[in-house]
């Protein structure tokens, strides 16, 4: 969530920066006079607790001097001062809530370099490698719904018998080519990056911590009867690693990495494409995530872009990598990245990793500190909101289609690339899966 003190102390300033957004700022102007109000009825709570303490010292006072008629009238007095702090308190604390319930919706204020725009139509291209369009022959130009199926490497129909539509089941080589993705993104990073493998099913407070919730309770999977939600995102338990926690800045940048499987409802995908692996509601990704002080954050976020676009360059696929603009930012980004991968066979730009930072909107959720080291190199007694930064390190599905459709071959067997056959055995042409 957004600094309170900066929304209370610098209001046109951060009116300004969401405004960037292009969201209604009603809602933040009403959060300004709540504050206000807030703070005001603070005021005579404490007020009327300073009465009391005073009132109190007089009774006592009062009784040794054999006052005690005095005394009594005080003792009435503070009574009915103490109910009146009793009503001040709680309304203090419900408008504290509301506050809280308020910063929990509002989003995140965006980087001053980050492009203004106001859809995902305005997002600047920054660079585009290994994308010629009349390079693919029409081998390639077959999706990979249909790749899948002629090849027995991806089953559809038995994975919406399974669990519904947009869950999908993959057959033979299409399962192993997942395995092998799963531990290219591990490996890729391990040099770097912590492996943790964190729960998948997480407490209401976990998902809150990264914005998930509760904006996007419709989109996740909730389990009521525990009340846990399956994670969208490796994100999510991550982030929450250090909640509530202090760390030295000697131990920043922390780094971790997990892969997971991953779970989205899609609820606001109707009206979009969701055949074959293009919208899907289960998944595998290997996510990266750090945590970082401010001046750390810049070089992580661009050491992160590199590392996920490493990756995809090593796979031989066409890509683009482009900056979010401020109208399409998601609600905790600061600023974001995404590249996406060309599939010549559905004719598609699809974003399979989405790089961002998040200053210290998430760990403000969170409640995760760090103590700066003064001059002699001792941590300060006090303590700062950390940054966080996170980005898929290879997302399964879309690189899955990707390279089915890419690598297909005009007799219909598709080449495994290179970065691909140590983990599949050397193999150089992709396993069939059993014939239908």
């Amino acid at each position: 969530m957004i600094d309170l003190r900066r929304l209370r102390n610098e209001p046109d300033a951060v009116l300004a920066a969401l405004g960037r957004r292009g969201i209604d700022l009603a809602p933040v102007r009403q959060l300004i006079e709540l504050d206000a109000r807030q703070r005001d009825v603070a005021r005579q709570r404490d007020e009327v607790r300073n009465q009391i303490k005073v009132i109190s010292a007089d009774v006592g006072r009062l009784f040794k001097e054999g006052k005690r008629d005095e005394a009594a009238e005080l003792q009435a007095r503070s009574r009915e001062l103490g109910a009146s702090e009793k009503q001040l308190d709680a309304d203090a604390d419900a408008l504290a809530a509301q506050i809280r319930q308020g910063l929990l919706v509002i989003p995140n204020l965006p980087h001053p370099d980050a492009p203004d725009g106001a859809s995902d139509a305005d997002n600047p291209e920054l660079r585009k490698v290994g994308y010629d369009p009349d390079a693919y022959g029409e081998h390639q130009r077959v999706a990979h719904w249909d790749i899948g199926k002629e090849r027995g490497i991806l089953d559809l129909e038995r994975g919406a018998k399974l669990s519904g539509s947009m869950f999908v089941m993959y057959r033979g080589g299409g399962a192993a080519l997942v395995r092998a993705l799963i531990q290219l993104g591990l490996d890729r990073n391990a040099d770097a990056f912590e492996e943790i493998r964190p729960p998948t099913l997480v407490r209401t407070e976990t998902m809150v911590s990264t914005g998930h919730l509760p904006k996007f309770a419709d989109d996740a999977y909730h389990v009521e009867r525990d009340d846990l939600w399956a994670i969208p995102t490796a994100e999510v338990p991550l982030t929450s690693l250090g909640r509530d926690e202090v760390l030295d800045e000697a131990e920043l940048p922390k780094r971790f990495m997990a892969y997971t499987t991953c779970y989205r409802r899609e609820a606001g995908s109707a009206g979009r494409d969701t055949r074959g692996l293009l919208r899907v509601h289960e998944f595998d990704k290997v996510e990266i995530l750090a945590y970082a002080t401010p001046e750390q954050a810049p070089g992580l976020l661009e050491e992160m872009v590199g590392r996920a676009e490493a990756t995809i360059a090593g796979l031989g696929l066409a890509y683009r990598v482009i900056e979010i603009c401020t109208g399409d930012m998601g609600q905790s980004h600061h600023r974001s990245f995404d590249i996406e991968v060309y599939a010549p066979g559905v004719d598609l730009w699809l974003e399979v990793s989405s790089i961002s930072w998040f200053s210290d909107y998430q760990a403000r959720r969170a409640n995760i500190r760090y103590r700066p080291l003064v001059t002699d190199g001792t941590p300060s007694k006090g303590t700062e909101i950390i940054h966080t930064l996170n980005g898929s390190a290879l997302a399964v599905p879309r690189v899955w289609a990707a390279i089915v459709e890419t690598y297909r071959r005009p007799d219909g067997q598709i080449t495994v690339p290179d970065l691909l056959r140590p983990y599949l055995g050397g193999r150089e042409v992709l396993a069939a899966g059993p014939s239908r």
